[in-house]
């Protein structure tokens, strides 16, 4: 049996690759093959290669694991497929009531019949949710300063204050669940969920199971209200306590959901940024 651990050199703020090695302390009786996850990896050779007992392990965060799933699709792995948390927000391993840093968790049931979300003609597997709104600004801002500062650490919380503050302009939408519309005005949020966790702890929609049994997806509206009354209510997402304010608020349930702007506004897929979105549909 051989160990292959992926990481994503880019995960944890430039430190996927000494993060990574940590998991030579967790399994200190394994070898373990570390495998970069860079261009150059032919995912279908590197499956044709392993033996039924070898064990995959990605280490990385949810950027990591979206990527894993998405370069891998159409490819067939019959392995354990682990995941060893090292990256920034780890928001699937927090669904899972799992610690970065602990022991690697099995999580081929987690990433099979994921939903789809279609952006810009293009359609992508998602693991925990799609971000649109300030959400996608966020990661927008934050995909800026790490390219003018390689090493800075991005606080997302503090480019959401901001942009709701100063620089985040709010939205008119509609929003489309199983055939009906929805519409809205000054809306900040609109994310679609699998699991419960997106942007390092926020629970947009508290109630959304990922292995449900109906496997619905879950979207949030954040509306109507002014910049102050946002503000206030912001930190809540990070408890799931805002579905209290039920006058800017609504959670929608469904397989087929479409969100559509009036403008064209940032996304992100499990945190990995599209400028220019004016549409997504997401299927469960």
């Amino acid at each position: 049996m051989k160990t292959y651990a992926l990481y994503n050199k880019l995960a944890g703020n430039g430190e996927g690759r000494n993060r990574a090695e940590k998991l030579k302390e967790v399994w200190k009786d394994r070898e373990i093959t570390f495998v970069s996850m860079d261009e150059s990896l032919d995912y279908a050779s590197f499956a044709k290669e392993l033996s039924k007992d070898d064990v995959i392990v990605i280490c990385g965060g949810d950027g990591t694991l979206n990527r894993f799933i998405n370069d891998t699709d159409g490819i067939k792995i019959d392995n354990d497929i682990m995941c060893f948390a090292t990256g920034s927000g780890n928001d699937f391993l927090r669904d899972l009531g799992c610690e970065p840093g602990s022991e690697p968790v099995r999580i081929n049931e987690y990433i099979e019949n994921l939903p789809t979300v279609t952006v810009k003609g293009k359609t992508y597997k998602v693991l925990n949710g799609v971000g649109y709104g300030i959400d996608g600004y966020c990661c927008e801002v934050g995909d800026q300063i790490r390219r003018d500062s390689p090493n800075s650490t991005i606080n997302y919380a503090g480019i959401a204050i901001k942009g709701l503050l100063f620089h985040y302009k709010p939205t008119s939408a509609k929003v489309t669940v199983d055939g009906k519309t929805y519409t809205y005005k000054k809306v900040w949020l609109a994310p679609t969920m699998n699991g419960r966790f997106y942007g390092g702890g926020m629970m947009p929609t508290p109630n959304q199971k990922r292995l449900s049994d109906d496997k619905k997806i879950s979207t949030l509206v954040l509306y109507g209200s002014g910049k102050l009354k946002t503000l206030i209510v912001f930190p809540s997402l990070f408890k799931g306590e805002h579905i209290k304010h039920t006058e800017m608020t609504a959670i929608h349930e469904g397989k087929n959901i479409k969100v559509e702007f009036d403008r064209p506004v940032a996304l992100q897929i499990d945190g990995e940024t599209i400028l220019g979105v004016s549409e997504y549909s997401m299927k469960a």
